[in-house]
């Protein structure tokens, strides 16, 4: 054995007996639905003390963002490290201690466009659970176009005046901060002029409408900015854009690759650990044994497990925090895509119980229901095979 291979053979028998330690009995492959996930910020409250327990220790030890650098509260774990965690974290059946816009996506942007004083400000609060993160992109007119974006930030000197909509802002009532895009310059084309803003959500002038979903829930919301006063210097957490004036789109375009690569590796809840083929084997003899159940579990069953160590081999090649690049289209398109399959499969085999809103299986009913934004949000199925044909495939343009 080789000095780097018993290096991560002590490594992942050590986080093995730290996790085995710190992590409850009581959460562990329990099916991540809302309830149970712990978002952090201002005005979170923990379910009950073994999620806060368990919080507070990987907090303490870095691993709510476990390879971020540990001057920002990360735990500096290297790729290999990161993917023997997971395994163990998956191994074990525990949850995540912490999810969070800030940890998937303003962090990585932060940590590639960021000034010193940026991070020093922003990052550590992300990883100690303190602040809670919404992204700003989508509007009325600018969905799938997003560079078209209109919500306009004026130079007043000293601080920006920031006016326009934003909509399909993710828990955006529930959020601190946004991260959001602007336009800085309106004479410059669309591309140009746009400015990548941290926003508070106290300040005066942001109000927030929730958007009722099919599914009965409203994790969705408008978000508004009449005449709001943006700093242009936070002091020492320094500028409140991110890069450079008036090229946000830079910015946008990398913390997508994060956001798509996020989407397309979800679905994760409702079989709280278990495999597809053991999901159908707890169900009624009669359809556990039906041979196209069967047959249709397990070919997802493999795709799901091919997609799986596709997402790990992209994510070694973006070692170093270079990101997949248009990749993150095929990793976002066929991800979600398997996440429609997965809940079609489970409401065919769950027969009548399926339509129940909270049946013995959970929520099924709303759950298969939110997957079809799955295909949207992010960027539509269509939009991630154009830029597939074009970027990755070097296709023509028609």
């Amino acid at each position: 054995m080789s000095d780097e291979a018993a290096r991560l053979a002590a490594f992942r028998k050590d986080i093995a007996a730290w996790i085995d330690e710190a992590c409850p009995a009581s959460l562990r492959g329990r099916a991540l639905g809302e309830d149970s996930i712990v978002w952090g910020g201002k005005g979170w409250a923990f379910a009950h003390a073994d999620q806060k327990d368990w919080f507070d220790a990987a907090v303490a030890k870095g691993m709510t963002a476990p390879m971020w650098p540990t001057e920002v509260g990360g735990a500096g774990l290297t790729r290999p490290e990161e993917k023997i965690y997971r395994e163990e974290m998956a191994r074990l059946n525990a949850p995540p201690p912490l999810e969070s816009f800030g940890l998937w996506m303003l962090g990585p942007a932060l940590l590639h466009f960021g000034t010193p004083e940026q991070k020093a400000m922003h990052l550590p609060p992300v990883v100690r659970g303190e602040i809670r993160w919404c992204q700003g992109y989508s509007e009325p007119g600018a969905g799938s176009d997003l560079a078209n974006v209109q919500t306009r930030a004026e130079d007043m000197g000293d601080h920006w005046l920031v006016n326009g909509q934003k909509i399909w802002t993710s828990y955006a009532d529930k959020a601190d901060w946004i991260f959001a895009l602007v336009r800085t310059d309106r004479s410059a084309p669309k591309h140009k002029g746009i400015s990548f803003m941290l926003i508070d959500m106290a300040s005066e002038g942001v109000t927030t409408r929730p958007i009722r979903l099919i599914s009965g829930k409203s994790p969705f919301c408008e978000t508004f900015f009449d005449n709001v006063k943006v700093p242009k210097d936070y002091g020492a957490g320094g500028s409140a854009i991110v890069g450079e004036l008036n090229r946000g789109w830079d910015v946008a375009k990398y913390l997508l690759t994060h956001e798509r690569e996020m989407i397309g590796g979800g679905a994760r809840g409702l079989l709280g650990g278990r495999s597809m083929g053991e999901f159908i084997g707890s169900l009624e003899e009669s359809v556990a044994q039906d041979p196209v159940i069967r047959a249709e579990a397990m070919a997802l069953e493999v795709d799901s497990l091919a997609f799986a160590l596709t997402m790990e081999r992209y994510k070694d090649r973006a070692e170093g925090g270079k990101g997949v690049g248009d990749a993150s289209a095929m990793l976002k398109y066929y991800g979600t895509e398997l996440n429609k399959r997965r809940y079609e499969l489970l409401m065919s085999a769950s027969g009548s119980a399926g339509v129940e809103w909270d049946g013995p299986h959970g929520s099924l009913a709303p759950e298969w229901l939110r997957t079809k934004a799955n295909s949207i949000e992010g960027g539509t199925s269509e939009v991630m095979l154009d830029i597939l044909s074009k970027r990755v495939l070097g296709m023509p343009s028609s």
